[in-house]
């Protein structure tokens, strides 16, 4: 009986993660969906369902950097940061410009200013850290 309970879980996190993965490609194009933090959740997912679809996407050319650098050195790279910055910007904007309840400003705000303290706080990604891809000089 557990046999297929487990099945049908891992079927599950696979589709919660290809549905994550779906919104970080979109995010890549828009700039108000963020990418990254789509993406590591697709990942999280992915290591639950698919080792396959797991490998494939911490190893993808494109969406595997940012994972790594996450999971690396807790990093965000800049461009990551300036799109998620506009992003906030305009998350407070809008409703300040359709009028909505003060209420709403009143939660909206506080909570958006410690994401933004969050991200600003996390290093920028390789460049000011050391590679784990480097290897030792060889000795003669």
């Amino acid at each position: 009986m557990r046999a297929p309970y487990l099945y049908v879980m891992r079927v599950m996190w696979t589709v919660f993660g290809w549905c994550a993965v779906a919104l970080g490609a979109i995010g890549a194009f828009l700039p108000l969906l963020p990418t990254v933090p789509f993406l590591l959740l697709g990942a999280f997912c992915f290591a639950r369902g698919s080792d396959r679809f797991h490998e494939w996407l911490v190893t993808h050319p494109r969406f595997g950097p940012p994972i790594q650098d996450w999971r690396s050195h807790g990093a965000i790279r800049p461009r990551a940061k300036v799109m998620a910055m506009i992003a906030i910007a305009a998350s407070v904007a809008l409703p300040l410009m359709i009028g909505v309840p003060d209420w709403v400003l009143m939660v909206q705000i506080p909570v958006l200013a410690c994401v933004v303290v969050f991200i600003l706080s996390r290093p920028s990604g390789p460049q000011g850290l050391p590679q784990a891809t480097e290897t030792p000089a060889k000795e003669h």
